[in-house]
């Protein structure tokens, strides 16, 4: 199994970057796609998920507004658009794939630098 990101990099605040999630090795549609980030010395928290078919999407409060997740069951894709960005959406940014039945399965990838600064 892979998870790769790539579309990281360093920003002027106010402006975008769109971050992408290759995904190999897994029945993709049927797995729910999410984007953790992780500041320096803060916990890993949830950006954003997407279910299986795209219909359902969950925002923490800190994005709302500024940033879409969306994904292509066709490439085994997941994106995350990132807009006005600010100097605290700095982090390493982690996809994630979460397959849930009997239990769960969980993925990652190895994480994309987002450094929002003048």
């Amino acid at each position: 199994v892979q998870l790769v990101e790539s579309g990281g990099g360093l920003v002027q605040p106010g402006g975008s970057l769109r971050l992408s999630c290759a995904a190999s090795g897994i029945t993709f549609y049927t797995y729910t796609m999410s984007w953790y980030r992780q500041a320096p010395g803060k916990e890993r928290e949830l950006v954003a998920n997407i279910s299986t078919t795209g219909d359902t999407r969950n925002y923490s409060n800190s994005v709302k507004g500024r940033f879409i997740i969306s994904r292509d069951n066709t490439k085994n894709m997941v994106y995350l658009q990132m807009n006005s960005l600010k100097p605290e959406d700095t982090a390493v940014y982690y996809c994630n794939a979460r397959w849930s039945g009997t239990g769960y399965l969980d993925y990652w990838g190895q994480g994309a630098q987002v450094t929002v600064s003048s």
